[in-house]
């Protein structure tokens, strides 16, 4: 039963036809473990995640199994399995049980393992062997039948042999060969073979001998076929034992061989793109293709097509056999292969292709003698039926086929842009520049132009984005063997208005092409500059960072020093010594008046670091600004703030209610902070510690929580510079809380 697809009547398959894909498919099917439609139900991106953890374990093969859909319907009516029908069922059932053995990465781990089996289904795997019969170690009969076949073979052969080599029989035998004829082990003779054996006649030669079988080889024969006929007894019984159970089972085993089905879908992807080096391309919520380096399956030596379709139409013009009918297949072909989940040769990273409810290619002539159609009523009847489709994308090849080129165009025009309407895109080749030159100034329209080397005389099987292109047919018919003086005559008869016409459509697209690369050679400069100016920025941060920390240490050094020559000098007074600091001092204010003459001015919204942290400045008051720093605002000083050179703009956090409750009492133990701001939190805490000082405790607890750390990391800063405190912790198994000794 072939499937159909959501296009109007169209299979998958007779669309891969369509799109040059039936080779392609064909490798594909190759990897599939049974036969089956190459579509998987369901949301593709789901079966995506199962196939990349698949490709990343060595997983064992399947075994080529028949579809068991029939076998399933008969076991609801209760029929008997063959043994070969049976055995299939228990091949599945093993191989999802030899996966359970192995490693397996989620969501393929939470699948496999999710799959119970009934030990009634699992104890009739052990009655059957490796290749399929009924393991004689569990039935004594069928063994014991099994060993006197073997038995009654090496008779039937001994006996044959011992004839071939009877003195007795010599005269008559003709060779010495057994000759396997109308299904029976035979020896030729001549004529008067009965007087030296009994025997019956089964055939004769063309040279007038007989096939004969020796009344002893018979009689074994005979014994042969009632062991067979035993056999058989005992086969069918365990068949109608199996049947049975399996009869009771039958919605687990019609679910397990569906995921056999879903499994086997998955290793034929995973084993094919390993194997043809291909990736897979999941279909975007958006619109649009980006192909970049995408080869066609069905093209030996193909240059890869690097092509970008952003807009509903796009219209393919340019040399004669330059590749405009393939561009339109390829990319529609794209489309194809990542809307079934299929991989193909690309670079994945820049690659990106929409999704699209139905695929419409409209591609072959469609004349028909005898259904009394014309080409070009065949293509109005294809188009009409596109007026009932939505969300499609369509591949419309020579659009103005089987008429006049210039009433086609405008008809075509007008079709289009309501087609377009409906959400529909077209991929859209032609010969003719009049229907380019009419939708040329809808912004809905991207032109591509084949492109044509002209020193060379070829086509370069590349294309331009933006432009029409020349067909160049005169230069197409001479290089497919036309005579120049057939060409120079065609071309006084096109007139020499419309060749100039035409080269200058090739210098509009020469100058076009030159200026794109240099565009791209602009863009790349750009970049390189970017990038350098970022570096720039960041050094001089750097560099301004360094210069703020050594500042700091010769002030630290400063105020050391000072406080050293004061106590110096209480021990023993220097007229020396004290005009020397007062010296040092006033060097020192110089050199911080120095440093501020050029005050840096800062406003709402400016990017700045303070410390370690970088933020952005929400309010200003006096000296003093309020800059969010990881969605915690802070008051902190302006002399402390530095402009970021990050112009990279962080998203403003949402305001967020916070109740803050502080557990207030005479002698309150506890406090906590979360969900307040650093400068509120440190006030409240330095009250609170205050109170905990007045009424005598020695030790409280400050809940601050964890979160990003911000507001823990300021407490521990305010209680290292806290004179009272003896000593602080976190509390063991719950880094929110902090207890301080006082």
């Amino acid at each position: 039963m072939k499937l159909k697809s959501e296009n109007d009547g169209l299979t998958p398959a007779s669309l891969a036809h369509k799109l040059d894909l039936d080779t392609y498919i064909g490798q594909f099917e190759q990897f599939l473990a049974r036969p089956k439609p190459i579509i998987i139900e369901g949301d593709i991106h789901q079966h995506h995640r199962y196939i990349k953890a698949l490709s990343t374990v060595e997983f064992p093969p399947l075994k080529a199994l028949q579809s068991l859909d029939s076998q399933l319907a008969r076991l609801r009516k209760q029929a008997i399995l063959s043994l070969d029908e049976l055995y299939a069922f228990t091949v599945i059932i093993s191989y999802f049980n030899r996966l359970k053995s192995i490693f397996l990465p989620e969501p393929l781990s939470s699948w496999i393992h999710g799959m119970e089996i009934h030990d009634e289904i699992r104890d009739v795997l052990g009655d059957f062997t490796d290749e399929g019969e009924i393991n004689p170690e569990k039935e004594p009969e069928l063994r014991e039948i099994d060993h006197a076949l073997g038995g009654n073979r090496r008779a039937i052969k001994d006996a044959l042999y011992s004839l071939t080599h009877s003195s007795k029989l010599s005269d008559y035998l003709v060779d010495t060969q057994v000759h396997f004829h109308s299904g029976e082990d035979t020896l030729l003779v001549r004529g008067g073979f009965s007087q030296a054996i009994k025997a019956s006649i089964v055939g004769r030669s063309s040279a007038a001998f007989f096939y004969i079988v020796p009344e002893q080889i018979s009689k074994l024969k005979e014994q042969q076929q009632i062991l067979l006929q035993r056999k058989e007894d005992v086969i069918w019984r365990y068949c109608k034992i199996f049947s049975e159970i399996f009869h009771r089972w039958e919605p687990f085993l019609g679910y397990i061989n569906k995921e056999y089905d879903r499994f086997d879908h998955y290793q034929a992807r995973v084993n094919f793109a390993k194997t043809y080096d291909y990736v897979f391309i999941l279909p975007t919520k958006e619109k649009g293709i980006v192909l970049d380096g995408f080869v066609h399956p069905a093209i030996d030596n193909p240059v890869p097509i690097s092509i970008t379709l952003d807009k509903s139409i796009m219209l393919i013009t340019g040399v004669n056999a330059g590749g405009k009918t393939m561009l339109l297949k390829s990319m529609l072909s794209a489309v194809y292969m990542s809307k079934y989940l299929l991989p193909f040769s690309c670079n994945s990273s820049k690659t990106r292709i929409g999704s699209y409810k139905n695929i419409e290619a409209i591609i072959d002539d469609p004349q028909s003698v005898k259904n009394d159609i014309s080409t070009f009523a065949g293509r109005m009847l294809e188009f009409s039926k596109l007026f009932r489709q939505k969300d499609t994308i369509v591949g419309v090849d020579e659009i103005e086929l089987g008429t006049d080129a210039d009433e086609a165009a405008a008809l075509f025009k007008v079709m289009l842009e309501e087609l377009k309407k409906r959400g529909n895109t077209f991929i859209v080749t032609t010969h003719h520049k009049r229907l380019a030159s009419l939708m040329a100034d809808d912004d809905e329209v991207e032109l591509i132009a084949a492109l044509y080397d002209e020193q060379k005389r070829l086509p370069t099987y590349t294309f331009l984005q933006g432009s029409i292109g020349k067909s160049y047919a005169f230069e197409t018919a001479e290089r497919y063997g036309i005579s120049p003086l057939v060409i120079e005559r065609a071309k006084e008869f096109f007139g020499e208005d419309k060749e100039r016409l035409g080269e200058l459509i090739e210098k509009s697209t020469t100058l076009e092409r030159e200026m794109r690369l240099k565009i791209v050679e602009l863009d790349t400069d750009r970049e390189k500059l970017e990038k350098k100016q970022k570096h720039l920025g960041s050094l001089a941060e750097n560099m301004q960072e360094e210069q703020q920390k050594v500042l700091a240490t010769l002030e630290n050094r400063y105020n050391a020093a000072t406080k050293l020559a004061q106590q110096a000098l209480k021990s023993k007074e220097s007229t020396d010594g004290r005009r020397l600091l007062n010296e040092a001092y006033k060097h020192k204010q110089k050199a911080q008046k120095k440093s501020s003459e050029k005050p840096v001015k800062f406003i709402i919204g400016d990017r700045v670091k303070y410390r370690s942290h970088r933020g952005e400045i929400v309010s200003i008051k006096a000296k003093e600004a309020t800059i969010v720093i990881d969605g915690m605002k802070m008051r902190v000083p302006l002399q402390g703030l530095t402009k970021s050179l990050d112009a990279v703009v962080e998203p403003k956090p949402k305001q967020v209610k916070i109740t803050t409750t502080v557990e207030k009492s005479t002698a309150s133990i506890s406090i906590k902070l979360l969900g307040m701001y650093g400068d509120e939190a440190i006030e409240r805490l330095d009250k609170f510690l205050s109170d905990a000082f007045v009424n005598g405790l020695d030790s409280v607890e400050v809940i601050h929580g964890t979160g990003g750390g911000i507001l823990a990391r300021l407490v521990t800063e305010y209680l290292e510079l806290h004179p009272k405190i003896q000593r602080f912790y976190r509390v063991p198994g719950n880094l929110g809380a902090t207890i301080v000794e006082l």
